[in-house]
């Protein structure tokens, strides 16, 4: 008995490897405002964590503003510069992955997209409340989430507290700009 139990614990070290977890990825948003540490779960959206870790690497993201904050809902970044001039993305529309059990939670990060659900391309949010009417309901997609902040959180309530305006076409502009300086992979040890 003894023996069969030793040869059972060694087989299960042997292949713990195997079925180890993916390493996390983890991405570092330095604003005027602070930093925003995110983790991101390839895991559960590989499509989108690959879309927007390709922006990341092409320093999409350097320069642009938060252009939407709604206190008590989320802020929005990744499509307009300082004087809302848009910044065209690269890639293509990635397809909606929101039935991926995850939730638009307070902390969370996802796509943000037009009415089509496979029209998400390089804008994002962080959501500071919970917004359950965007996640997926039994035959219509949501919103999808790619991940979660695990450091930073108070900035991006920060954020999402400043006064707003309407300018131009866009409303929700916060009237102090919140430029991201630069978004970057944190490389694992």
């Amino acid at each position: 008995m003894f023996k069969k139990i030793c040869a059972v614990l060694c087989l299960a070290i042997i292949l713990s490897p195997c079925y180890a977890k993916e390493d996390s990825v983890q991405v570092m948003l330095t604003t005027n405002m602070g930093q925003i540490q995110l983790e991101l779960y390839p895991e559960k959206s590989p499509e989108t964590v690959k879309n927007f870790l390709t922006y990341v690497k092409e320093k999409h993201y350097d320069g642009l503003i938060f252009h939407r904050v709604i206190n008590r809902f989320m802020i929005q970044a990744g499509g307009f510069n300082e004087d809302l001039t848009p910044i065209k993305p690269t890639g293509k529309s990635v397809k909606n992955e929101s039935f991926n059990g995850l939730k638009n939670k307070k902390g969370t990060v996802a796509m943000a997209r037009q009415q089509d659900p496979d029209s998400a391309k390089a804008q994002f949010y962080i959501n500071v409340a919970d917004n359950w009417n965007l996640d997926a309901k039994i035959h219509q997609p949501g919103y999808t989430v790619f991940g979660k902040v695990v450091s930073g959180m108070n900035v991006a309530e920060k954020i999402s507290r400043l006064p707003t305006q309407r300018v131009g076409g866009f409303a929700d502009v916060p009237t102090a700009t919140v430029q991201i300086i630069k978004v970057r992979i944190i490389e694992s040890k």
